[in-house]
């Protein structure tokens, strides 16, 4: 089985609404694509994505597995993104090292 790996710009993330980004990732995700985000998502986006996919869960879709790296601090920074978001199927992708520059995961197809 062959994983395909989605690299999406932060143009085209910014072109969405936060709906449609989260729904275009879902989607991604459940067909066994591991999506990368430039520019990431919003913490609610985070916390919104991870909602819809606990309503989707079933035998045939387990779940995610997203791991990203934390925004700059700025000042009055009230909606934190982060900089860079990994999503993808729970069963296939591991994370197994997170630091502030680095994430470090194994992808299976098994």
């Amino acid at each position: 089985m062959q994983i395909e790996m989605r690299l999406i710009s932060k143009d085209k993330m910014e072109s969405m609404s936060s709906m449609e980004k989260l729904r275009f990732v879902l989607d991604g995700v459940k067909s066994g694509n591991i999506v990368v985000l430039e520019g990431g998502l919003t913490s609610e986006e985070q916390m919104k994505l991870i909602e819809l996919t606990m309503i989707e869960v079933s035998e045939d879709f387990p779940g995610i597995e997203m791991s990203g790296y934390p925004s700059k601090s700025g000042f009055l920074n009230l909606r934190k993104k982060t900089r860079l978001t990994v999503v993808g199927p729970a069963n296939t992708m591991k994370t197994i090292k997170k630091g502030k520059d680095l994430i470090s995961a194994i992808i299976s197809s098994t």
